[in-house]
């Protein structure tokens, strides 16, 4: 299976690729946008300053701005040529937290389509396979506004962003507070009511999936997750795994990762779906807490990698 863990990108996208050869990664996840607790906000649409954004921040009502330049082309030649130059394969990226496509808030939804679009582009330009998206948050509404909010969202982002290596791949989710995505049936649901689905994907996370109420422990479990994947979502829809334990216990609501084998869904979970003929094919990625191991003196993602690879031993 093909291994890898979310990296840092400070210092410039080249900088995160020797991070992931630091510590054996076969694949890689990075943001490629400031960190995600700003919201961007651009210019008219297809203006030519679209790409010149506005980053704001959230604050109750309250809105600070500020300019963000484009991406530097320097920075971007450097990431294709230590992409290239090592041994990593299927780079993706995760988009910033706090896009809504699924928020009945009018200004919250056009800023979350304008953000997946830059997003989504700087994807594109450097050469990333997938873009992982929450899908959304309905809040004050309903599942099924927020639903049809998330397709409305998607298809004007799509209709915005011309095609290239980068797939949009919704994430499922614990289902904490509105959260939507946490089902196969809702994941089916938006993909069936996208035109031009062959560009979106689904980026399966274990710890949401568990969290969710989906009991991967035992075959019996497994068996059933794995038969609702085949029944519900179209072939090749998933295309990346994040590979997390749960701190919190099955069905919970509660998106809280732990490193693996340390969490609630235990290592043999993570055996049956390394195993799996379709599930053990894809890339997966560690989002696991960063950091040393006080014991050890090792580092997380090291451990981590090593608990996943011996599995398959």
């Amino acid at each position: 299976m093909i291994l890898g863990s979310h990296v840092s990108c400070q210092g410039g996208f080249a900088k995160a690729v020797g991070r992931a050869t630091e510590i054996d990664c076969d694949c890689i996840q990075i943001f490629v946008s400031n960190p995600p607790r700003q919201w961007p906000v651009f210019a008219p649409k297809n203006s030519e300053q679209e790409k010149a954004a506005i980053l704001v921040t959230t604050d109750s009502d309250r809105i600070n701005s500020w300019y963000a330049k484009p991406l530097d082309t320097k920075k971007v030649s450097d990431w294709h040529e230590a992409i290239d130059s090592s041994k990593l394969s299927h780079p993706i990226a995760h988009a910033s937290y706090l896009i809504n496509l699924a928020s009945p808030k009018q200004d919250l939804f056009e800023k979350s389509v304008d953000a997946l679009v830059v997003e989504w582009n700087r994807c594109n330009e450097l050469g990333l396979q997938g873009l992982v998206m929450h899908p959304g948050s309905f809040t004050e509404s309903s599942e099924e506004e927020g639903l049809d909010r998330i397709i409305d969202g998607v298809s004007e982002v799509l209709g915005r962003v011309d095609k290239g290596t980068c797939r949009l791949l919704l994430e499922n989710t614990a289902g904490q507070g509105s959260c939507l995505g946490y089902t196969f049936e809702q994941l089916a649901f938006l993909i069936d009511g996208i035109d031009d689905f062959k560009r979106i994907g689904v980026c399966l996370d274990t710890c949401h999936a568990f969290a969710a109420g989906y009991d991967l422990r035992d075959s019996d479990g497994f068996s059933d997750f794995r038969q609702q994947i085949d029944d519900l979502l179209p072939p090749d829809t998933i295309a990346a795994l994040h590979l997390n334990d749960s701190k919190k216990p099955l069905g919970s609501r509660v998106d809280r990762h732990e490193h693996i084998g340390e969490g609630e869904i235990g290592l043999d979970a993570f055996r049956f779906v390394l195993e799996d003929d379709l599930l053990g094919k894809l890339p997966g990625y560690l989002e696991t807490e960063k950091g040393t191991d006080e014991e050890s003196g090792e580092d997380w993602d090291v451990i981590n990698l090593n608990v996943l690879r011996g599995l398959l031993r």
